[in-house]
């Protein structure tokens, strides 16, 4: 009787454990995500710092992937090419293409203040489990004491 009932608080002990390590793991996937928006975030920051700095007949190094870096000469900086996703790019004015970034950067925030969310509602999530899992120990060692008390009486 008294293996039965300790082996299914123990299952139920070994899926509660399993769900926090699974919350845990989505939580990295999320903070690592963050991370990425972030370093992205930083980018457009520089390209946003270099519009507002870079001039017409500047020399610029043009990166071609692969760690590999060409110099030229920027010349008319009323020509950028702004991504605009999806596969598709517009040229815009030096101010048009501040917003278009900008407006990425609100998007981004938008993107990691809905992820920072998330992790709350896993950490709560979580939280609420490790309660369960202790409740379920405290019980596991009353109903021990109760046995063995109830073994030294007889």
């Amino acid at each position: 009787m008294m293996g039965g009932g300790g082996g299914g608080g123990g299952g139920q002990m070994q899926q509660i454990q399993q769900e926090i390590e699974q919350i845990e793991q989505e939580q990295e996937a999320i903070e690592e995500e963050i991370e990425s928006l972030r370093n992205e975030q930083t980018e457009i920051d520089e390209a946003i710092e270099a519009i507002e700095t870079l001039d017409s007949g500047d020399t610029v190094q043009v990166p071609l992937g692969g760690d590999a870096y060409l110099r030229a000469e920027i010349q008319d900086i009323d020509e950028i090419i702004v991504s605009l996703g999806g596969g598709y790019a517009a040229e815009r004015a030096e101010a048009g293409a501040i917003d278009s970034l900008e407006t990425k950067q609100d998007t981004i925030d938008d993107r990691i203040e809905g992820l920072e969310s998330d992790i709350d509602e896993l950490e709560t999530e979580a939280e609420k489990m490790q309660q369960q899992a202790q409740q379920m120990q405290q019980q596991q060692m009353q109903q021990m004491m109760q046995q063995q008390e109830e073994g030294d009486d007889e």
